[in-house]
């Protein structure tokens, strides 16, 4: 599995779903379109801002709300590598997993990565290192199988791709 590497943008406990990918833009399922709006609510200029391979870092309770998939999906369709947060929502961490976003417990990192910070994280290593600070981290390591499902671009692609 690879690394990532980005521009953080940080922000704070209980990001629920709905400020992910508000609730009127639900209609669609189409990545594109749902990446157009990602954060919105809470960054009107998030989506102008982001570049592919930047880094979100949140502090705790990060995707809870509703079970829908489209809060990781328009998240990494918006072009994020990497979710770090304190803690997730459950749901939010599984629905993760099983689009293909990576996704890294770390309260010390959660903490002290303000925005801004250019950040790698080491997905093999679970080792965040913050390339502005020079402060690193240990968020937890992917097992081998969220890894190959995370390479294969989450669940659906992963399963796909054995049967063939």
């Amino acid at each position: 599995m690879e690394s990532a590497r980005g521009t953080v943008h940080k922000f704070g406990d209980n990001v629920d779903t709905d400020v992910i990918i508000p609730a009127r833009y639900l209609n669609s399922s189409d990545p594109e379109e749902l990446a157009k709006h990602c954060m919105e609510d809470i960054d009107k200029d998030f989506v102008k801002n982001v570049k592919k391979g930047d880094i979100i870092v949140a502090e705790k309770n990060f995707g809870c709300g509703s079970s829908r998939e489209h809060a990781p999906i328009s998240i990494k369709a918006a072009g994020v590598s990497c979710v770090i947060a304190e803690t997730f929502a459950r749901i939010f961490y599984r629905n993760s997993i099983n689009i293909g976003l990576p996704i890294i417990e770390s309260k010390e990192a959660a903490e002290k990565i303000k925005n801004g910070d250019t950040v790698s994280v080491d997905f093999d290593s679970g080792i965040i290192t913050d390339e502005t600070t020079g402060e690193t981290f240990k968020g937890q390591a992917f097992p081998p199988f969220m890894q190959k499902l995370i390479d294969a671009g989450g669940l659906i692609n992963y399963v796909n791709k054995e049967e063939a």
